[in-house]
């Protein structure tokens, strides 16, 4: 399932959340600490999504030389293109790597009751 802002979704496994409580608008919590449990099957709508796969300096290099050998590639000279080839290639295994590790995506949910849920993982739900 994709999820997008706006999506209806549902909540698919139990949740406790503890820990200080803090009022809205304050940075500094209160002497207490605060218990809260959302019910699997909690529907709400997506405020916002985020993904993040950090890249490393390799990957990004290798983003920048394979751009540059796909648009003027066939434009330099063969010793310049077989150098520029050679650097991409090396650079493949971390290409590959960061292809193969998994998207983390959160996402902000407001419940139909009111309650908003942050930085939540993605596969906690599912399309309503």
């Amino acid at each position: 399932m994709t999820i997008d802002e706006g999506r209806r979704v549902r909540l698919t496994a139990d949740l406790r959340l503890g820990g200080l409580v803090v009022p809205a608008g304050e940075d500094s919590p209160e002497a207490g600490a605060g218990f809260l449990a959302l019910a699997a099957g909690v529907e709400g709508t997506v405020e916002r999504v985020d993904e993040d796969r950090p890249q490393s300096q390799e990957v990004r290099e290798y983003e920048r030389l394979k751009s540059l050998l796909d648009d003027f590639g066939h434009q330099m000279p063969p010793g310049s293109r077989r150098q520029l080839e050679e650097q991409v290639g090396s650079l493949e295994p971390a290409w590959m790597a960061y292809q193969e590790r998994k998207l983390r995506l959160t996402v902000r949910v407001r419940f139909d009751n009111g309650f908003v849920l942050d930085d939540a993982p993605g596969d906690l739900f599912t399309s309503a």
